[in-house]
């Protein structure tokens, strides 16, 4: 089965989330926990765990298909050390803001070496990040999301992924979230049957499906290796609508959280709708 959701707003609240996929017909969600451009926050009340964890019992939809992001300042690779400290500090909080809300994963984009540092120092010290997090929590795992390799962010192939996964300790408690729109920038050809396939193959022997714990299903505004992050509706970009056909089609991606990162809102509904219609 396939359980789809859009990014819903957190406004007023956390505990407001899941009504808000709830009005659209969601089965999954994600969400910010906070502002997601602060490093850190008050701490959740009680009052608000307690709503939220009531207000997804009456969604109907299961904490294992909500999908929380975490702060866009947070640089886990970062090659400044007051800026890495101040990540991993903002990345714990976040982690143990997850825990508080009985919520397993953790979303987040890798990070960036800002042209300071190698490649591979900076994947090293993601992984080092990751570490330090999970040692500190118990029930969340680091879901590390591919990115379209703008700027001098890293993540955005497979051969780095794979790289931060291999460094991680608890295996255990790391997945990957591909975001489909980056996936495609970054020059893998998701468009064709033939490039579905075989990017597909290329990420299982890279990395393994068996860490695939969530997709970011989004079409694209920017051609294939752009490199540019820029998000499109639902069969109105680039990719188009027979890719969505053929991957609402693909067992592969069932059971794991399908979230919605499309500009259009008030279309969040209907392309839920549309979606699931494709899997018949």
């Amino acid at each position: 089965m396939k359980y789809l959701g859009p990014h819903v707003s957190a406004s007023g609240g956390v505990e407001n989330a899941p009504l808000n996929a709830m009005q659209v017909g969601a089965t999954a969600f994600a969400l910010f926990t906070k502002n997601q451009r602060q490093w850190f926050s008050a701490p959740l009340s009680e009052k608000s765990v307690s709503s939220f964890k009531e207000n997804l019992e009456k969604s109907g939809i299961s904490a294992d298909y909500v999908l929380p992001h975490d702060s866009y300042l947070i640089n886990l690779g970062s090659p400044d050390a007051e800026g890495l400290e101040k990540s991993r500090k903002s990345f714990l909080e976040e982690m143990q803001r997850c825990e508080q809300l009985g919520l397993k994963m953790l979303n987040f984009h890798p990070g960036s070496h800002l042209k300071q540092i190698s490649l591979e120092a900076c994947l090293t010290l993601i992984a080092e990040s990751i570490n330090m997090a999970l040692d500190k929590t118990t029930d969340v795992s680091a879901i590390i999301e591919n990115t379209a390799g703008q700027g001098s962010n890293v993540g955005f192939s497979f051969q780095h992924l794979a790289y931060i996964i291999d460094k991680v300790e608890d295996k255990n408690r790391v997945g990957i979230c591909i975001d489909t729109c980056h996936t495609y920038s970054a020059g893998y050809d998701l468009k064709t049957e033939q490039g579905y396939q075989q990017a597909w193959s290329e990420f299982d022997n890279e990395v393994g499906f068996k860490y695939l714990r969530a997709i970011h299903l989004n079409d694209t505004k920017k051609e294939l290796g752009s490199r540019v992050d820029r998000h499109e509706s639902i069969g109105k970009g680039l990719l188009g609508m027979e890719f969505f056909e053929r991957f609402m089609k693909d067992p592969r991606f069932d059971n794991i959280p399908l979230i919605l990162e499309t500009p259009d809102e008030t279309l969040w509904a209907s392309e839920i709708a549309m979606l699931q219609e494709l899997t018949k």
